[in-house]
C-alpha cells in the first residue's frame, strides 16, 4: 500500500473554452536505448502515456510531475526543450476527445493535453495506482504500436522522436 494518494474528482480541475486541461509526460531512462515509460489503462487494451487533469493549486509542470508519481510511480526531472516559435519547457499540445470523462464544463469530453519528458530518476515500489496500472519500458517502436490512442502516438512520433533527434545533435555538437 502507498502512502502516497491520488487526487480525484473534478472540482478542481482547470478548462478553457469548454476543453479539460491535462497534463502527461513521456520518460527515456538512457541515451544510448532509448526507451519510454508507458502504463496500462485502467479502462481497456493498449498502453498509455500517464497524464491527468490540471488542478487550479499547480502549474501544468507540477501536474505533470504529480501525474507520473500517481499513475505510473516515478520521480524524475522534466526534461527543457526550448521552441525557435515559443518559450515553452514541452512537447506540445495534443487535442482529444475523451469518451469516458465528459462533464458540465467540457460536455463534449474535449481534452488538450500538455505533454512533457521526464527523465526517471526513481521507480517508486509502491504508488497511488498500483493496483489498477502497470508500468513498462517499451522501445520507440513497441510504444508507437502498443499505444492506445492515436493522440498519443502522434505526439511521441511528432513531439518525442524529433526530440530526442534535436538533443541528440546538441550533444554531439558539445561533445566534440
Amino acid at each position: 500500500m502507498s502512502d502516497l494518494v491520488a487526487r480525484t474528482g473534478r472540482h478542481q480541475q482547470r478548462y478553457k473554452d469548454g476543453c479539460r486541461l491535462v497534463a502527461g509526460y513521456r520518460d527515456s531512462n538512457d541515451r544510448d536505448s532509448v526507451e519510454v515509460l508507458m502504463i496500462s489503462s485502467a479502462s481497456g487494451p493498449g498502453l498509455l502515456f500517464p497524464k491527468g487533469g490540471w488542478e487550479n493549486d499547480e502549474t501544468v509542470e507540477e501536474a505533470a510531475v504529480r501525474e507520473a508519481i500517481e499513475e505510473a510511480g516515478v520521480r524524475g526531472e522534466l526534461m527543457v526543450r526550448r521552441c525557435a516559435d515559443t518559450s515553452t519547457d514541452l512537447l506540445g499540445y495534443y487535442d482529444f476527445k475523451s469518451k469516458s470523462h465528459k462533464d458540465e464544463f467540457s460536455p463534449e469530453g474535449l481534452c488538450r493535453a500538455a505533454m512533457f519528458v521526464l527523465l526517471v530518476k526513481e521507480e517508486l515500489k509502491s504508488w497511488p495506482e498500483q493496483r489498477t496500472r502497470m508500468r513498462s519500458w517499451v522501445t520507440i517502436s513497441a510504444a508507437v504500436e502498443s499505444c492506445r490512442h492515436a493522440w498519443m502516438r502522434e505526439a511521441l512520433e511528432d513531439g518525442f522522436c524529433k526530440w530526442h533527434a534535436a538533443k541528440d545533435e546538441e550533444y554531439k555538437g558539445t561533445a566534440s
